[in-house]
């Protein structure tokens, strides 16, 4: 049975991204499954359960480790595969978007694409928009200096202004 995958809910990824979270995955399910295994089984062997902290912590650990697998399979799962944009000047998923709000001389920048790529290194600080987000669909497709309006959380239009659009590069 094959699940298709809602456009909503697609997990947008470079291949290296992709890539390092298959290798993410690979080591919790071998490695990371076979320690812990051996680490609650040597807890149960000191006695009695209730008072271990050991065996409680690696069940803990171990409840954490299979959450993140189910985690990875997801995003795995629904992720499309595709490089960072070579060139700038259109906005698309894996560029590094500023805009300026209508009536706002301040720019904001961030992301667009997946929160799943600034995972993999924590020295990256920079807001992430989904491009299903009303923001991020808003603003798909537009050039340097194009306007688009979106729908805000409390229903009134917004408006925004391309200011740039480069390849984000991490």
């Amino acid at each position: 049975m094959t699940q298709k995958i809602d456009e909503d809910s697609v997990v947008w990824l470079t291949q290296d991204g992709y890539d390092q979270l298959k290798a993410e995955l690979e080591e919790l399910k071998g490695p990371g499954r076979t320690e812990i295994t051996q680490r609650i089984s040597d807890a149960r062997d000191e006695g009695d359960l209730k008072e271990n902290g050991g065996y409680h912590a690696a069940k803990d650990e171990q409840g954490k480790m299979e959450a993140r697998i189910r985690q990875l399979e997801d995003m795995l799962r629904r992720a499309r595969v595709g490089e960072t944009p070579k060139a700038g000047g259109k906005v698309e998923p894996g560029m590094k978007v500023s805009i300026k709000f209508a009536g706002d001389d301040d720019v904001e920048t961030f992301l667009l694409g997946s929160r799943e790529l600034l995972a993999l290194d924590s020295s990256v600080d920079i807001d992430v928009y989904s491009p299903q987000s009303p923001l991020g669909s808003a603003i798909l497709g537009k050039k340097k200096g194009e306007k688009a309006t979106y729908e805000a959380p409390n229903g009134k239009p917004v408006t925004v202004e391309i200011v740039a659009a480069v390849p984000f590069k991490g």
